[in-house]
């Protein structure tokens, strides 16, 4: 195959790097912060493949500076929110994600951070550090029941479903809502509109792509419909939640708490009303963060565009209407 002239945008496990360097001449953006803009469009110039994270804009002005012999386009992620994929069909160019093989990964998190907020987990363990644990205490770090609690799924594609299968272990009531599932998912919840899963359930998850009908679907208005003292937790976009208003209801006292495994911006500015509450948990981004996971999601990146190169179908195609021309 030609040696095609490829950017990585960040270092990924080495898995994917060595497979795309056996065949491309590649370059790889070694900072521990993503490429500035200005960086970025410098060094895209003249590629004809271009591996990127979700913390890269990749646009017009992107594929522009690349020029007309940029041939594909692969995220090392499942969300594709961060392209514009339009622009990228319009000029032909395949774009690569990654779905399926981070399911369960993220939906062991989206899991771990339900429980983790639900029984004060990241609160406890903090106050023992600092000494405030005195004794055995009645009243302290009471927290709220998982077990045969109602849980609501906003998006219920794989990885919704999957966290779905993990609440059927604690006999939970699973309320879903997707426009998207034309199916009913038999025997792993009940579809319903938004405001019913707002109005019922003890926890919301969200599991949505972020697309603007989608940006602060969760907002002052929605969680007023929510339940008194449930509980918040996204492991999807930081975008779906207008996080202002998440923390006027969480310091009000009408919801019990949040764990977020996404913000907008990522990482939140210093100073944020979220970062100084002890009834929520921000984790770095980590949902998809197992070893194994991530190893996969950089061979699947890696031939997403190497199978671009070569002009062929990619594996995983975020954009299929590019084949359509």
């Amino acid at each position: 195959m030609e040696r095609f002239k490829i950017f990585v945008t960040r270092r990924i496990p080495e898995t994917g790097l060595e497979k795309l360097r056996a065949a491309c001449q590649v370059e790889v953006w070694q900072g521990d912060l993503p490429p500035e803009r200005d960086t970025l469009i410098e060094k895209v110039r003249g590629m004809d493949g271009i591996l990127c994270l979700l913390s890269d804009r990749v646009d017009r002005e992107i594929m522009d500076a690349a020029g007309g012999q940029l041939r594909a386009i692969s995220t090392y992620a499942v969300g594709t929110d961060n392209i514009d994929l339009d622009e990228a069909t319009r000029r032909g160019i395949p774009v690569g994600h990654t779905p399926g093989v981070l399911t369960e990964a993220c939906a062991d998190l989206a899991f771990a951070l339900l429980m983790a907020a639900a029984r004060k987990v990241v609160l406890g363990d903090r106050q023992v550090r600092e000494g405030l644990w005195r004794t055995w205490e009645p009243q302290g770090w009471l927290g709220a029941d998982v077990h045969r609690a109602t849980l609501g799924l906003v998006g219920f594609g794989r990885i919704g479903q999957a966290v779905a299968r993990r609440a059927a272990g604690f006999d939970m009531r699973v309320l879903y809502f997707d426009p998207s599932v034309q199916d009913p998912a038999d025997g792993m919840g009940q579809a319903v509109e938004l405001d019913e899963i707002l109005r019922e359930s003890d926890f919301v998850s969200l599991h949505a792509p972020l697309t603007p009908d989608t940006r602060h679907l969760i907002n002052r208005e929605s969680i007023k419909k929510m339940k008194a003292g449930a509980i918040l937790v996204n492991t999807a976009r930081g975008g779906l939640v207008d996080q202002d208003a998440l923390a006027e209801g969480l310091s009000s006292g009408h919801l019990a708490g949040a764990a977020l495994d996404v913000t907008d911006p990522e990482p939140l500015p210093t100073g944020h009303a979220l970062l100084g509450m002890e009834n929520v948990i921000i984790t770095p981004h980590i949902a998809s963060a197992s070893r194994a996971t991530r190893e996969q999601m950089a061979l699947i990146a890696a031939d997403n565009l190497l199978a671009g190169l070569r002009g062929e179908r990619l594996p995983f195609c975020a954009n299929p209407r590019v084949y359509l021309k």
